[in-house]
């Protein structure tokens, strides 16, 4: 079955490419809220669109995308797209399957479950399946090597349930596709949305606090503050060690807590407890995380935090550039694209919303081709 839809390499800028453009992104994330939400289809927007601009990009992901089928699901699955120039970085068993000629530039020497990863150049037009670094550390190294290629934007491509290539440390901005696959009526997919959203976007540290907190971040491990501003601990330790550590000052008056790692349901119930201590304060408990890539919670947990009076930041901010909406679920409960697209940008207002397909004026043809191999699996075809 070919499902790929061949993008126009000459179509007018869209806005979000613009936003990309002038914003100096350099590395972007692309990450989807789940499953067939539409991220494969976002990443060839942006792809495509830098084809047609001559901004010489680089492609990898943080786990594997393009191939045929999902490999949970099972549902068909739009290819990746790649342009003549581009450089990708990707496992060595996957090039076997690479429809389009390429040039081998070299290995990295770092290894994955298929392979040594690589970087080619494409020669032509064609699709590639992708599978990269899983480490941040490997990450940034692969980074540094097609920057230093003269590729003047990477885009890393996500891999569901994982989030950490978004992260300020790793990406300058992200691209969040959601959809109708997330399930419910368009007003839950948008709460949904919003919900992640609030994890994504959490405030930067204020200044005074985050100078207060820079050696956590800097170093790694947890620390915590009284009222005033004195240390009472630091130690380089895992988070995952970290909640029994937290309970044991629970005597104290603890006013900041620091934590460089991830925070998982048993950190944060120990942290929610040291909140509950402060509630009846003029200054509620302050947590700083590193970023909304670290939080293991859901914004339930964190409304509740900030009801019991306490703060909760971000030492970097993860500077969302765009959402893109897929209307169409492989699983049933799709959306009509323009009625969706309106109540998104109503209720975020505040960030520049479309659906790539839908304001090509592709969105008809690829249902259409859809329909028509996919049986009945339909509206596949913008599903990641």
């Amino acid at each position: 079955m070919d499902m790929k839809v061949i993008p126009n390499s000459s179509c007018s800028q869209s806005s979000l490419w613009q936003r990309i453009r002038k914003g100096q992104i350099e590395t972007l994330a692309v990450m989807g809220m789940a499953k067939n939400t539409g991220k494969t289809v976002a990443l060839n927007h942006v792809l495509a669109e830098a084809h047609a601009a001559q901004v010489p990009v680089g492609v990898t992901s943080i786990g594997r995308d393009g191939e045929d089928r999902d490999q949970v699901f099972l549902f068909p699955k739009p290819p990746v797209l790649i342009w003549p120039g581009s450089l990708v970085a990707t496992a060595r068993d996957t090039l076997a399957r690479a429809k389009l000629k390429f040039k081998l530039l070299g290995g990295t020497g770092m290894d994955s479950p298929m392979g040594e990863i690589v970087i080619v150049k494409a020669l032509e037009y064609g699709e590639m399946e992708i599978a990269g670094a899983s480490r941040s550390s490997d990450q940034l190294k692969i980074i540094h090597r097609l920057k230093q290629a003269g590729c003047e934007l990477v885009v890393l491509d996500g891999a569901l349930g994982r989030s950490h290539h978004a992260s300020p440390a790793i990406a300058d901005g992200v691209i969040l596709a959601t959809g109708a696959a997330l399930g419910g009526g368009i007003g839950d997919v948008i709460r949904k949305t919003g919900d992640r959203l609030a994890i994504l976007g959490l405030p930067q540290v204020p200044a005074e606090v985050g100078a207060r907190v820079q050696d956590v971040f800097a170093r790694g491990g947890v620390a915590l503050w009284d009222g005033q501003g004195r240390l009472l601990y630091r130690a380089e330790i895992a988070s995952l060690n970290a909640a029994s550590v937290l309970l044991a000052y629970a005597e104290h008056d603890v006013g900041t807590i620091a934590v460089s790692g991830a925070v998982g349901r048993l950190l944060w119930k120990a942290m929610s407890q040291l909140a509950a201590l402060r509630s009846g304060e003029a200054k509620g408990l302050q947590i700083v995380v590193a970023d909304g890539t670290k939080l293991f919670v859901d914004a339930l947990e964190v409304q509740a935090l900030a009801r019991s009076g306490g703060q909760l930041f971000g030492y970097r901010s993860i500077r969302i550039l765009g959402l893109t909406l897929n209307p169409f679920s492989p699983m049933g409960g799709s959306f009509e694209g323009r009625e969706f697209l309106l109540h998104a940008r109503e209720a975020f207002s505040g960030y520049d919303v479309s659906d790539v397909v839908l304001e090509s004026g592709a969105a008809q043809e690829i249902k259409q081709q859809v329909q028509q191999h996919s049986g009945d699996f339909q509206h596949v075809a913008t599903a990641t």
